[in-house]
């Protein structure tokens, strides 16, 4: 199970990111764009989402494209789900009690890597280094 330590830690580490608190919960850039994001259910979507709906963390993760978040969904719709709000939009909600580390670490890397600067992202490459491991 992960937590919002292991989000801040693997965040954090990459390149570029920045952590930001708005209305007393946690967001994090890379630039001025937003990755991933503390992602509590709105009372509207409690209410679409009736007995499907999760109780625990959720962590807010773009993703490159609506398709991405589809593939997500279909994998695993216990740990990567949806709501009307997000309806069209390339963000996948992630239960954060559902995940392992590992597999959160490649959700947030994959997010980095949808809103990284594409020059971030090539010197990254450049260098030898796998973007997850930062600069170190």
């Amino acid at each position: 199970m992960a937590g919002w330590e292991d989000v801040r830690r693997t965040a954090l580490a990459l390149p570029g990111t920045s952590e930001q608190a708005r209305r007393g919960q946690c967001l994090w850039r890379v630039g001025e764009k937003l990755f991933v994001w503390e992602r509590p259910l709105r009372p509207s979507e409690t209410l679409a989402l009736g007995a499907q709906a999760p109780t625990g963390p959720i962590l807010g993760a773009r993703v490159e494209h609506v398709g991405a978040k589809e593939a997500l969904i279909a994998s695993d719709p216990r740990t990567f789900f949806t709501t009307p709000h997000f309806d069209g939009h390339p963000s996948v909600l992630v239960l954060l009690e559902a995940i392992g580390s590992q597999e959160l670490h490649e959700v947030i890397v994959e997010a980095w890597l949808a809103r990284a600067p594409r020059r971030l992202v090539a010197q990254q490459i450049e260098q030898g280094l796998p973007v997850w491991q930062g600069r170190g």
